[in-house]
């Protein structure tokens, strides 16, 4: 089966100081549309106690003499980036999250960053035999009616620049870089006819259960310790906004980006090799309310710090993405009462979990890891959203099966080395107490 995706390759400028300037100033110019957009939104949620939607938004400031700076596409990107942040800061105000701040303005002092500029297909042009990108400017900034930004570009040996749908102009701390969004086809086949499902959480970032049988976790520790380095190493900064501050954020950013590709990664490994053709995930979009009063949930200091600092959503838009190139779909399913049912005899008792890894029914008598009985459930509500037909194999007493001791796979970098943003996952022997 031939299957279309989308695959973001990261070229360096070659001519970094021909075009670095020309670059300067999209960006200072990507800048202060946003601010312009923001006060906009500011003065109309003051007046209505409403954020305008990103059409009616561009409309409005498509007179705006900052709008002429940008092609009008990234202009126009601008502005859905706003209306997206806005968006996102909302979501997390209705799942709970008090800490939530709404966009900010775009500015360092008194002056404008470098913001991401984005071309799409009337804002740019390919020269692949030459290996060169032309960038158009806005109205304003064009000397004259041809002028452009010509950059020449360089990827790594083995990606073939083809297809290019849109192209990111980034200033990555030191130096302006293109990442480069490409469509391709490719053939992919279904695994097999097997299913997986997961269950996201803080203690275990991701637990799987396998309709063969096969239960893994994925501790959080790494994502644990890095949140706590980071945040006490930007706290010694003078200044939340210095260069140092800065660098310390990107980082951590990274360090976040790498974990959820590697554990993404591994998982679609894992389902090849077991012949899953369907993933299961639950949707966190509850997570923070009571099940019973739909209240916002207290999880401690540590257990809400967590969930605002780790990308669950990523996750599992990560997870599609490398999923689909290998012939499995993913299916997002409710995870209500999933941490409270038995997998087992299907039970519903909240007196079931007894303690944060350990799951007893009472009914049924079976013992299992807290998160892979979850993990279990979320697989099972398969058959409802998909209509998919289910393995489920119960083998025996699964108190002492593989359900209760599942397969630990840590992510091991350098021990104690936080500059170190490159990591593997090692399988542990089933030594997780249940």
């Amino acid at each position: 089966m031939a299957i279309q995706v989308t695959r973001t390759y990261v070229a360096s400028i070659q001519n970094q100081q021909q075009v670095e300037s020309d670059l300067d100033s999209l960006g200072f110019a990507a800048s202060k549309l946003w601010n312009i957009a923001r006060w906009t939104c500011d003065r109309i949620w003051s007046e209505t106690g409403t954020i305008p939607e990103d059409g009616p938004l561009k409309a409005y400031l498509k007179n705006h003499e900052r709008y002429a700076d940008l092609n009008s596409q990234s202009s126009q990107r601008v502005i859905e980036e706003l209306a997206e942040a806005f968006q996102g800061w909302y979501a997390k105000r209705r799942n709970g999250d008090d800490r939530a701040n709404p966009p900010k303005y775009r500015k360092s002092g008194n002056d404008h960053p470098r913001s991401t500029v984005t071309f799409k297909e009337d804002g740019f042009k390919h020269d692949s035999k030459n290996n060169r990108i032309r960038l158009s400017k806005g109205r304003n900034l064009k000397e004259h009616w041809s002028d452009f930004i010509l950059c020449e570009i360089e990827t790594r040996p083995d990606v073939t620049i083809e297809n290019v749908r849109q192209v990111k102009a980034v200033w990555n701390g030191d130096e302006w870089e293109l990442h480069i969004v490409c469509k391709h086809e490719i053939e992919a086949e279904s695994p097999g006819d097997e299913t997986a499902g997961i269950d996201l959480g803080i203690s275990n970032f991701a637990a799987v259960s396998y309709s063969t049988g096969d239960h893994e976790l994925y501790p959080g520790n790494v994502l644990k310790t890095d949140e706590r380095y980071f945040a006490k190493e930007i706290a010694k900064c003078n200044s939340s906004r210095s260069n140092k501050a800065l660098r310390l954020r990107k980082k951590r950013s990274e360090r976040r980006s790498h974990y959820l590709h590697g554990v993404t990664k591994h998982i679609v490994a894992e389902c090849v090799e077991r012949g899953v053709g369907t993933i299961a995930v639950g949707n966190l979009e509850g997570i923070r309310e009571d099940d019973e009063t739909g209240e916002p949930r207290n999880w401690g200091d540590r257990g809400n710090e967590g969930l605002h600092g780790w990308a669950f959503d990523r996750f599992t838009n990560l997870l599609t993405y490398k999923a689909k190139v290998e012939g499995i779909a993913v299916v997002v399913v409710s995870e209500r009462d999933t941490s409270k049912t038995c997998s087992y005899c299907g039970q519903k008792r909240d007196a079931n979990r007894i303690e944060r890894g350990l799951y007893v029914c009472h009914g049924c008598e079976t013992v299992m890891n807290a998160d892979s009985n979850g993990a279990e459930n979320i697989r099972r509500r398969l058959d409802q959203a998909e209509k998919v037909t289910l393995n489920l194999r119960p083998s025996g007493d699964r108190s002492s099966g593989r359900v209760a001791r599942p397969v630990v796979n840590l992510f091991r970098r350098g021990e104690h080395d936080h500059s170190c943003e490159q990591g593997t996952f090692a399988e542990q022997a089933s030594s997780c107490k249940p």
